[in-house]
C-alpha cells in the first residue's frame, strides 16, 4: 500500500471552494479508500513565509495536509486531477504497511 500526502494551503480555491475539499470529494468519486485532512498550527513551504495560529500572528491561511491511502494504482488515478489543480503545494508518496483495518478479515471488533 501506499499513502499519498498532499500538502497544500487552507486558501487554495477549486471553483470558489476550498481545494482540500475537492480533493476528498473527487478521491470519494475515484472510489478511493479514504481520506482524512489536517489542519496544521503552524508552517511554511519554498516561499518561507511562516504561518501560524498563534495569536500574536493570527493566519487565516494555514498549512492543510491530506493523507490517502491505497493501492499505487488506485492513487494514480488521482494524478491528473491534482496536476491540473495543485498549482501550488507538494504531493508526496511513500510505501506504508497496514497493521489494522478496521473491517479486514482477522481484525477484532471491541
Amino acid at each position: 500500500m501506499k499513502l499519498l500526502r498532499i500538502y497544500l494551503d487552507e486558501s487554495d480555491r477549486f471553483n470558489h471552494k476550498p481545494l482540500y475539499e475537492a480533493i476528498v470529494l473527487k478521491a470519494r468519486e475515484l472510489g478511493l479508500a479514504g481520506a482524512t485532512v489536517f489542519r496544521s498550527p503552524m508552517g511554511f513551504g519554498q516561499t518561507s513565509v511562516l504561518k501560524t495560529s498563534k495569536i500574536v500572528n493570527l493566519s487565516t491561511d494555514l498549512p492543510m495536509v491530506i493523507d490517502i491511502v491505497d493501492s499505487q494504482e488506485k492513487l494514480e488515478t488521482l494524478f491528473p486531477f491534482l496536476k491540473e489543480n495543485l498549482t501550488g503545494g507538494l504531493a508526496t508518496m511513500q510505501d506504508v504497511e497496514i497493521v489494522h483495518r478496521a473491517g479486514s478479515p482477522g481484525s477484532a471488533s471491541a
